[in-house]
């Protein structure tokens, strides 16, 4: 009995608290508390979205700092406040109840001038990579509905210029939207449908791989390779990657990180069958699968 009292006590006070979202002299407030309980509240998602004046208030906090993005005037309190207004956002992506009616709303529109801030100070940082994460929670789950809605915006500039310029965590979240975008066929097809699109992805991501030669990352390689090696699916960017792929993904000492990866050596060693050719591209992609047996010991 207590246990149901509780449970009733809490959902009334998400449901308080969700009604001072509308009040902006209390909005700050409400937003940091709910955000805090996204992971405990499963059904925060129905509540913000068929809650009257919510998602208005939500979208009026992303609208608000506009003005500070240029010239890059963005302060560690407005970027906090914001980032907990987009985390209930995520909340709202990320259940399958309200999923849907998101992307009919257009709400990822609203992140886009976010994406496309070149400032790399924390403030700016954290307002990419928040921003990135309520894109994420929409393609981790196979939709080619999202993937479709994605493909009809300017998703995938955006996501190669964070993987260009980003923190390590923002290129490892753009990097595994674009992984998730090519994983499904309207997406590989849509990057493969011209040689302008295939080379820009395909750029992006070589240029990542010269950097991890500097600034080694075992996240960002396996989401590059898990790019790469989708890429090689397409017949046409398969014949252009014989050509254009990294030779560090050849090197074994450069992909020795891998070792305890073994998922992603067999995405590596695929890779190299698929691009390479004879009996050189099989022995390389077997020194690759070797790895971790020259390690055991």
């Amino acid at each position: 009995m207590g246990k149901a009292e509780g449970g009733g006590a809490a959902i009334e006070n998400v449901e308080q608290l969700v009604l001072e979202l509308t009040n902006p002299t209390t909005r700050e407030n409400a937003l940091l508390e709910l955000s805090k309980k996204r992971e405990t509240f499963p059904d925060l998602a129905p509540y913000l979205w068929h809650s009257f004046g919510t998602i208005s208030a939500l979208l009026q906090e992303i609208v608000s700092i506009y003005p500070m993005l240029n010239p890059p005037s963005l302060t560690a309190q407005a970027s906090n406040r914001v980032c907990n207004a987009l985390a209930l956002l995520q909340c709202v992506a990320s259940h399958y109840e309200t999923r849907g009616l998101f992307l009919k709303a257009h709400v990822p529109l609203f992140l886009y001038p976010f994406l496309n801030t070149m400032s790399r100070t924390r403030p700016f940082e954290y307002l990419r990579l928040t921003s990135l994460g309520v894109i994420g929670a929409l393609v981790k789950v196979d939709d080619t509905e999202v993937i479709n809605f994605l493909l009809s915006t300017e998703i995938i500039p955006l996501c190669l210029r964070t993987m260009e310029m980003g923190s390590e965590l923002s290129k490892t979240v753009a990097t595994f939207i674009v992984q998730k975008m090519l994983l499904d066929e309207v997406g590989l097809n849509y990057v493969c449908a011209t040689a302008a699109r295939f080379f820009a992805v395909s750029a992006v991501l070589g240029s990542m791989v010269q950097l991890l030669t500097e600034q080694p990352s075992v996240r960002l390689l396996k989401h590059i390779i898990r790019c790469y090696l989708r890429l090689s699916d397409n017949p046409r960017a398969r014949d252009a990657l014989k050509h254009c792929l990294p030779e560090q993904l050849r090197d074994l000492q450069f992909t020795s990180c891998l070792k305890e990866d073994l998922a992603t050596k067999r995405w590596l060693a695929q890779l190299l069958v698929n691009v390479g050719s004879g009996t050189n591209a099989q022995q390389g992609a077997a020194q690759h699968m070797q790895m971790p047996q020259q390690n055991t010991l």
